[in-house]
Formats: C-alpha cells, structure tokens, sequence
C-alpha cells in the first residue's frame, strides 16, 4: 500500500526566521485614509482573552439574529502622548525625511529611549510652508507608568501616520495634537476594523518536528528520528532554504489583518476577571476588546493600524450583550 503524502507544514512565506530586532514593531505601509485628518494607528498592553456573547448581525448566516459566543482579546490602551511631528518630502527612491518639530513638557524616561532634542518653538512650523510636503507624521510615545499590569516605566516610541484631509488640513491637525495626550477614540470607533501587529511568543530554539511539524522517520532509521530525512538533490550544492531545519521559531514580527474592534470601554474593572487576569492583573485605564487571538504574550506590546486592504462588504455594527469576567486563575 503506498503511503499517504501530504505537504511540509510551515509557511514559506516568511524568512529569515530570526528573532525580532525590537518589540516595538516597525510598519513600512499605511492606509491612503478618507474623510477628516486623524492618526491612522495606536497602541496598547495585552491583557488576556475571555469570551463575549454578540449578537449575529449577518443577513445570511445561518444564525443570523442570534446570540453567539465568540473568543476575544483585551488590549489596555491607555492615552498616548504626541512627541512630535514629522515632514516627508518625495525623492526618487521614496520618502525622504524633511525635518521635525519637537514639543515641550517631555516625559523625562524618553531620554532612556533616544537622545531627545531640544523643545522647538510655534516657529519652528513655518520654515515648512515652502517645501512640497509629500507626508505628515506623529512621533508617539505610550505611557506603561499609567499601567498597573506592565512591570516597566520606560515609554515605547513610535511613528503614526496622519491619514485624510489635504496636506494642509494634515499639518494643522499634527499642529493641534502635538504635545498632547490622544485616545483610542481619536484612532478607531467600536465596530471597525483594524490590523495588529506584534512580536510572538518566543520558543526559543527548537527542532524540525516542533518548527515545521516534519513527520517523525521510522524507530529503525538510523541515528535521529525528529530532523528531515532528506538534505535534497546533488544540485545545487547547497542546502536549499526551504528544507525544514531547526532554527529560532517564536519572537518574530507578524500582522493579523482585518481584526474587528468588538468593544472600546472606559472602566477596565468591569471587564476584569475575578482575581485579575492570569500573569497580568488588573486592567484600570481604557480598553478594547479584539475579536479573537493577537499576537504575543500577556504584558507585550500590541500596535494597531487603519487596515490596508479592507474587504468591500464588512458589518461594521456590533451588540455586545456579555462580556465574561469569570476567574481565570483555575482550580
């Protein structure tokens, strides 16, 4: 009887597999954005996942009017405040930074992140007004001190895009944020989409078997049971990168596109299980719920982002009737 084959599990998609350089993720792309001038991203801390019951809002599901359960995750998203606000200009290969403009009133723990500069003046926007700016951006920072389930203080920077409106409406709006505290609100309302981006969980350095699920050789074969049991052809000469070999498998970057925002509350106690969530806490600032899994442990960073390729048909209206908040700590 032959045996049955199936293909080697593990996407090829992505490479190298190595170890994330950062926590913070880094995202090349942004959506074109519509309508008012408004940040296109925001941040915040996994909590944990729980379960909601929502009511099933599609027309031709076979459980349409009903109460489903569905898996969730809570992200605390507390404020962020604006450092800065960033011009890009258009090259020949790409965008090119034109300058900065830096606020006042810093939080002093940025010095531990870079080598903030010196507070620039109102003036400082005017020696923008006749270069073409392609770009306008925000340089954010997150404040882990407002949040109990985090155990550091050091703030995490990063670069959000200012999306819709004209250049001019783009700048005057980075103008009127810069220096001041911005909410998820001011980033996305309950029902829409967004992509998350975050470092996974690190495993460390593991086998073939664990990394790519390569079926286990015969108790016969000679010398190891759990790697592949073939390098590949004469030629090339070389190991080919799609052969299934150990390396690191875990703490790389990844995207989750297209995750709806299934609730944004102000009072983190009432979502918070009884005893706290496992290995994090309490939840006392703002948060979302995520329908369903995102990336990483508890406590890591989480950033999210207008979505880059949105389906045409979407039902961005949600009814979240419960929301469970019984004790995850277990027996």
């Amino acid at each position: 009887m032959s045996q049955r084959r199936r293909p080697k599990r593990g996407s090829q998609g992505f490479g190298p597999r190595k170890r994330a350089q950062s926590q913070t993720p880094r995202l090349d792309s942004w959506a074109e954005g519509s309508g008012a001038p408004k940040i296109q991203g925001f941040a915040g801390y996994k909590a944990g996942m729980t379960h909601a019951f929502t009511i099933d809002k599609r027309a031709k599901s076979t459980t349409s009017g009903m109460e489903l359960q569905v898996p969730v995750t809570v992200l605390e998203v507390p404020p962020m405040r604006i450092a800065a606000v960033r011009f890009y200009t258009s090259g020949l290969d790409g965008l090119k930074t034109a300058g900065e403009v830096w606020a006042q009133d810093l939080d002093p723990l940025l010095s531990k992140r870079l080598s903030v500069p010196k507070a620039h003046t109102e003036a400082s926007f005017s020696k923008y007004d006749g270069i073409d700016v392609e770009d306008v951006r925000v340089l954010a920072y997150t404040q882990p001190k407002m949040v109990k389930g985090v155990p550091k203080k050091v703030p995490d920077l990063m670069e959000l895009r200012i999306g819709g409106g004209t250049i001019d409406e783009r700048t005057a709006y980075a103008k009127g944020i810069l220096g001041k505290e911005v909410g998820i609100s001011d980033f996305a309302e309950e029902g829409g989409f967004v992509d998350v981006v975050a470092v996974t969980k690190g495993k460390g350095f593991q086998g073939a078997t664990k990394r790519f699920g390569v079926r286990l050789l015969s108790h016969k074969n000679s010398k190891h049971r759990r790697g592949a049991a073939n390098l590949g052809p004469k030629r090339p000469g070389y190991v080919r990168g799609t052969v299934p070999m150990a390396g690191q498998l875990g703490y790389h970057q990844r995207t989750e596109f297209n995750k709806q925002l299934m609730k944004i509350g102000a009072e983190g106690a009432e979502i918070t299980p009884k005893g706290g969530f496992l290995n994090y806490g309490v939840v006392s600032n703002q948060y979302v719920l995520v329908h369903g899994s995102v990336p990483g442990p508890t406590k890591r960073l989480i950033r999210l982002r207008d979505p880059v390729r949105l389906p045409k048909k979407v039902i961005k209206e949600v009814s979240v009737t419960y929301v469970s908040t019984e004790s995850k700590q277990g027996a």
